[in-house]
């Protein structure tokens, strides 16, 4: 999974992530609304652990942004606030869970599992963008008929791309979605995934293909439109 933790205190900040990180999750760290809100407006995560007492921009404020752009990413809430009235604030804003600090490390895992679960009961088991369908399960990639595996890292890119067909990915984007903000990754490692995905789609004959924006990075067109 790919997880996103608002949380102001540093220590635990990074207690939790080392908790996801032993689980080979991808983590990112936000220490405040507004950094939160950034990393929000630039990728796309499967859960958001969101402290709600944050310096500037308030987790409760952060929560209600998200919703209201339409998006329905699990969110496991954290508070000193232990009051009912705040929990219920809290779920009333759109969050999915809501802990109370101090809490057990193993059952905010517990409950991330639990939510990212029921996400993936709701969720349909294929991306589809013109006449292309990627299997989120078997991380295949079909057209008319015609199917070919992708390997993990050729998925991730597909999958990233698919996901919001049409917008423009830099090759820092897709680095950080598919090796980690902390990689040592290239951009020659994005073109050379790129390149295998390119003699896939040729192999499928399907009218999608990736094109390159000069200075800009990658996206997908179909060119039935």
């Amino acid at each position: 999974m790919y997880i996103l933790i608002v949380e102001d205190e540093t220590r635990l900040a990074q207690a939790i992530a080392e908790m996801f990180h032993q689980q080979k999750d991808r983590v990112e760290i936000a220490l405040d609304g507004k950094e939160a809100l950034d990393y929000l407006r630039t990728y796309e995560f499967d859960l958001i652990v969101l402290d709600w007492m944050l310096p500037g921009c308030s987790g409760l404020d952060v929560l209600r942004r998200l919703r209201a752009s339409g998006r329905q990413t699990p969110v496991l809430m954290l508070s000193a606030k232990g009051e009912i009235e705040d929990k219920v604030d809290g779920l009333d804003a759109g969050a999915d869970d809501y802990m109370s600090k101090p809490f057990s490390t193993r059952e905010l895992l517990a409950r991330a599992k639990a939510l990212t679960r029921r996400k993936g009961e709701v969720v349909l088991d294929h991306l589809r963008f013109g006449d292309l369908a990627l299997d989120l399960d078997q991380q295949n990639l079909s057209c008319d008929g015609r199917s070919v595996h992708l390997g993990h890292k050729e998925f991730e890119i597909m999958r990233r791309l698919m996901m919001e067909a049409g917008r423009t990915f830099s090759k820092e984007d897709l680095i950080t979605w598919v090796w980690g903000s902390e990689s040592e990754a290239m951009d020659n490692n994005v073109e050379v995934f790129v390149s295998f995905l390119r003699k896939k789609l040729a192999y499928l004959g399907t009218a999608v293909k990736i094109c390159t924006i000069r200075k800009l990075g990658y996206r997908l067109e179909d060119s039935h439109d």
